[in-house]
């Protein structure tokens, strides 16, 4: 049995060796090539815990009496295993990013133009808003001229409650909300 699992060793040392080179070659070809090249590594990574599967089936047919260092040595190839696919992951999302930019053409500035474009917008915003405020201001004033701006007469309140339905600083407050969301969303 032990000839068995020592066989099995021997085809997961040569797997495992091709994938670690594949891993390591495919954020560096050609896009047509990586698409093979992942496909054959997730084959090839299939095929690796078959083998595993095989030699923990052969470990539990050893007898007790050495069963412990077999299990010694199932434990890392588990372990081997499974660097293994954290790395293959890893080169995937590599070549996924590396695939993303192609597609949409991104330079790596996209986000810094997003940003200050974000701040060119939000300073706008700021100005218009004042803007708003200001002209909000001279409208209270000009309904009540007589009183400085005071709500003194019944017709001067009438106007201030309805002015107060259009709630225009509650628009001014939301839009300014707005930008500040959208700048901490790109962390300006």
């Amino acid at each position: 049995m032990s000839s068995d699992f020592e066989g099995y060793e021997q085809d997961f040392a040569v797997l495992t060796a091709e994938i670690t080179s594949k891993i390591s070659r495919v954020p560096r070809l050609p896009p047509d090539e990586k698409k093979q090249m992942v496909a054959n590594v997730e084959k090839q990574l299939e095929e690796a815990k078959e083998l595993l599967e095989q030699m923990d089936l052969e470990v539990r047919e050893i007898p007790p009496q050495s069963r412990g260092m077999y299990s010694n040595r199932m434990r890392s190839y588990k372990q081997e295993m499974g660097k293994l696919e954290t790395d293959f992951k890893r080169s995937r999302i590599a070549y996924s990013d590396e695939v993303r930019n192609e597609l949409l053409g991104d330079d790596g500035n996209s986000s810094e133009n997003q940003r200050a474009h974000l701040l060119d917008n939000t300073e706008r915003l700021e100005r218009s808003s004042r803007r708003l405020e200001a002209g909000y201001q001279i409208a209270v004033e000009t309904e009540f001229p007589l009183a400085g701006g005071r709500r003194d007469s019944a017709e001067g309140v009438e106007k201030y409650e309805t002015r107060e339905r259009l709630n225009i600083p509650l628009l001014v407050q939301k839009w300014r909300r707005q930008s500040d969301k959208a700048c901490r969303y790109l962390k300006c």
